[in-house]
């Protein structure tokens, strides 16, 4: 009778067993939608950041072109000035 006692306690029942898996498949199926949103979220983000950079490398771009041009009038400025001190 003890044998027989310690067999059957640990035996589950197919009904336990679909209760206990049905909690573990929704709590994986809300897991799974967080991650979706979550993945969507990082995409999101990883687009705009690479709008961002595309945007930061033009604005450089421009930056040094302004930069070549304000170099150049400064050029003639100082020699219009020599110019000037020599007259």
């Amino acid at each position: 009778m003890l044998v027989g006692a310690l067999g059957l306690g640990g035996c589950a029942t197919k009904g336990f067993v679909r209760e206990q898996v049905a909690v573990v498949n929704q709590r994986v199926d809300g897991l799974e939608t967080k991650l979706q949103a979550t993945d969507t979220t990082a995409q999101q983000a990883l687009s705009e950041a690479q709008a961002a950079s595309g945007q930061a490398q033009q604005n450089g771009q421009r930056l040094d072109q302004l930069n070549a041009r304000v170099d150049g009038v400064e050029q003639q400025m100082q020699q219009a000035q020599r110019k000037r001190a020599r007259n």
